[in-house]
């Protein structure tokens, strides 16, 4: 819908609308958070297909359901449908990662690593080391509590899974869901595909920190979580 929009307005970026960019502009149409005569520009005859286009989408935009919780992440202000709580009796979500070092790991270890596209070095615990694939629980960048000279230094790595317990809408296996890790230390939007389910506790794979949808401008609701004791 948003982008439908979006082919429809000018596409001059004016900001007379009051966003900077038409994109933004079409999201708070959707959204009910800005009027279609704030374009003056699509008041113009050579728009009026344009415009009679764009009150046949919005009047076929069903009303939100108040009952669907959107968060949004601190760091980017992306939307998420779902935040990943850990799992029963455990401290942090279960993180599974995979070393660029080939250093070798065992249960117990504690190891400092910089997820692939996140700026900061997070510090674990390691559950499982097998073919490769480390299974984590997330302590935090705290280097007072865990002073870098006594964890294992594993350099950059790639996070491939999540697993905990989906607090959100409703999924299928093979959606791919934006959520938020709870007690993410950068409150960062990710987004993944759901592999595993039983019940709300999933695995989630193939994750990636870059979301592909635009910042929302008006955001419903902020989640804030407590950092990792």
């Amino acid at each position: 819908m948003i982008e439908q929009i979006t082919r429809l307005l000018p596409g001059a970026n004016c900001n007379i609308c009051g966003f900077k960019r038409c994109e933004l502009y079409a999201e708070a149409l959707v959204e009910k958070s800005a009027s279609l005569s704030a374009c003056t520009l699509l008041s113009q005859e050579r728009f009026k297909e344009n415009l009679d286009h764009i009150h046949f989408l919005l009047s076929k935009e069903k009303k939100p359901n108040k009952e669907t919780h959107m968060y949004v992440g601190l760091i980017d202000n992306y939307r998420a449908e779902y935040i990943l709580h850990p799992l029963k009796g455990e401290p942090a979500c279960r993180e599974t990662i995979v070393s660029f070092a080939h250093i070798q790991v065992q249960q117990g270890d504690t190891i400092r690593y910089r997820p692939l596209g996140c700026p900061i070095t997070h510090i674990a615990e390691v559950l499982s080391s097998e073919l490769g694939m480390i299974t984590i629980h997330i302590k935090g960048p705290r280097r007072e509590e865990t002073p870098y000279d006594k964890t294992i230094n594993m350099g950059t790595c790639l996070v491939t899974g999540f697993s905990g317990i989906l607090q959100g809408g409703s999924f299928e296996i093979g959606d791919t869901i934006r959520f938020i890790p709870g007690l993410c230390m950068m409150q960062k939007v990710h987004s993944g595909i759901v592999v595993q389910a039983e019940g709300p506790n999933v695995i989630i794979e193939l994750i990636d920190l870059k979301v592909w949808n635009l910042p929302t401008k008006t955001p419903t609701s902020f989640y804030r979580a407590d950092p990792v004791q």
